[in-house]
């Protein structure tokens, strides 16, 4: 992927969120566009508003992102890369204020999950918004010295708010996975660096199908560096994410996906893309 030719990016959010710091420093030349949900993100791309999107699928802390599984299931975009981004949460009010006088706390579920011990330690309500940048633009309008806001320092220029307590974050190995998504699969080369292959994928309602299934890739020394389930609207049986290591025309990698087949209802190859530096 030529990031020289990204020229817009679109994100789910407001200006001051997580992915919107990460479109930033992915992308600090491209027009980057905020999308309410995730769904208007995928349509931004699909319909051509914007060149790539941004979304985040996990998060070392708060795990992974649950709506992100249903979406890929419905996209004809493909996954052409992958970003890791520490996470430096902190604790925002109104100017003149001290961390005493706050009494409740607004940010994301994620973010709020991810700052439990100091949440619990100074006895502060949580209340969840959309994204961490709406939490921040909801205390600057409001301008109520006992609100708060868990957000990004980003959030708290762009709403002029002080920065009460840095990196409140229970665990300094925060780290959030994104993926980028484009209507069409890129060109990888081995000899440039590692490549990362993700798919779905439902096995037959039958006894052992799920062990036959992964022993596709183990038998053709394919290794898996994620393995989530995931159940339909019927719940019926799992459905399952996978990320593999390789490209979907290595020899072991396409006789593990041709074989697969065999004990599968469906396969589909969400995308083949190099893998983010951070895996080094």
């Amino acid at each position: 992927m030529n990031i020289k030719n990204i020229k817009t990016v679109s994100f789910q959010g407001i200006e001051g969120a997580n992915s919107h710091l990460a479109c930033k420093e992915l992308f600090p030349k491209a027009k980057i566009i905020p999308c309410e949900t995730f769904e208007e993100v995928f349509e931004s791309v699909t319909t051509n508003k914007s060149n790539i999107g941004l979304i985040p699928v996990e998060n070392s802390v708060a795990g992974r992102v649950a709506e992100i599984h249903t979406l890929m299931h419905k996209t004809p975009l493909k996954i052409v890369g992958e970003y890791f981004m520490k996470v430096e949460l902190h604790l925002l009010g109104v100017k003149k204020i001290k961390i005493n006088q706050v009494k409740n706390v607004r940010s994301h579920i994620h973010a709020l999950s991810q700052c439990r011990k100091f949440i619990k330690k100074n006895k502060i309500k949580m209340i969840v918004t959309p994204d961490t940048a709406l939490a921040a633009k909801e205390v600057s309008e409001e301008n109520n010295p006992t609100e708060s806001a868990i957000a990004s320092k980003l959030a708290g220029k762009i709403y002029n708010l002080k920065i009460l307590k840095k990196n409140v974050e229970d665990s300094f190995q925060n780290i959030t996975r994104f993926i980028l998504l484009q209507k069409k699969q890129i060109k990888v080369n081995s000899s440039k660096g590692k490549i990362l292959t993700s798919l779905i994928f439902a096995v037959n309602n039958v006894p052992a199908a799920l062990h036959k299934a992964l022993g596709c890739f183990a038998i053709n020394n394919v290794n898996m560096t994620k393995l989530e389930s995931y159940v339909n609207e019927t719940f019926k049986q799992a459905e399952f994410y996978v990320d593999i290591e390789g490209d979907t025309k290595d020899f072991n990698v396409a006789s593990a996906l041709k074989e697969i087949k065999e004990y599968t209802r469906f396969v589909r190859i969400l995308g083949t893309y190099y893998a983010d530096r951070f895996r080094k």
